[in-house]
């Protein structure tokens, strides 16, 4: 058993602790992209960016709210923090 499959299951048997901690969580972490985002400026670059990881964390806690399938919520909570992580490291790292 991979393990995705193994914190899948797990999710799934856990579904509403996991929901609270991701809201919390990948919101914190959204938030820290977005700050991390703005401090470089407020360029089209740095708007287009803030549009992209506001949409990804609004549609995660939307997917959590609306009851969608524990897969679909599971899928959306590794992309957020995957991108969320991406432009903290890019606006850190790389954008100056």
């Amino acid at each position: 058993m991979s393990l995705y499959q193994k914190t899948l299951a797990d999710f799934n048997n856990n579904f509403i602790g996991f929901a609270t901690l991701i809201v919390i969580g990948q919101s914190c972490l959204g938030s820290a992209a977005a700050m991390n985002i703005l401090r470089n400026g407020t360029s089209i670059l740095q708007m287009g960016q803030l549009a992209i990881i506001v949409l990804i964390c609004m549609l995660v806690n939307t997917s959590i709210l609306a009851q969608m399938k524990h897969k679909v919520i599971f899928n959306l909570t590794i992309i957020s923090v995957i991108s969320s992580i991406f432009f903290i490291l890019m606006n850190t790292l790389i954008i100056r």
